[in-house]
């Protein structure tokens, strides 16, 4: 060390320190601002690609969690549009039944008033048979002997045996 301040010289020091400021000023005017200026430009490049990322990953979870919404809201229209389906088959399947029974009520009331008509017509077609038979026997019995009793009364058994009913 006594060597070192034995050996100094200020013009050598001088010069070293003109030197070294001067590769100072040197480095920071053409290397440190381009070295700088890369480095900032590299820290701006990885912050923008960790801001993308971040903005990539944010668009992901919105994109899924709208996905999620819609596939919601489609299972819950498919619910709905099977819901409303078996709906309109129960009310077809309950409309046929009541119309198959108006109908069937319907042709019932229809056959049960042919019948009863039928029923009237043969009525009254027996009664007028009866009427016609009832003022041919009458007539014969006026024809024959009216005196005779006995003969009368063979006389409309034997008509009565004769007749028959159309």
């Amino acid at each position: 060390m006594e060597k070192l301040i034995n050996d100094f010289s200020f013009g050598l020091f001088f010069w070293q320190i003109a030197l070294f400021l001067l590769l100072l000023f040197l480095l920071k005017k053409y290397a440190w601002g381009p070295i700088l200026n890369a480095l900032n430009d590299r820290e701006e490049g990885i912050q923008n690609a960790l801001d993308e990322a971040d903005k990539a990953r944010q668009e992901m979870q919105d994109l899924k969690s709208t996905n999620e919404k819609i596939l919601k809201e489609a299972r819950t229209e498919r619910d709905n549009l099977l819901k409303e389906a078996r709906q309109i088959k129960d009310n077809m399947i309950n409309d046929a039944k009541d119309e198959a029974k108006d109908q069937a009520n319907k042709i019932i009331e229809q056959a049960k008033t042919t019948i009863e008509n039928e029923k009237q017509a043969a009525i009254t077609e027996l009664r007028n048979q009866v009427a016609e038979l009832s003022i041919g026997i009458a007539e014969k019995v006026l024809k024959e002997e009216l005196s005779n009793k006995d003969q009368q009364v063979a006389l409309i058994e034997k008509m009565l045996d004769k007749a028959t009913l159309k």
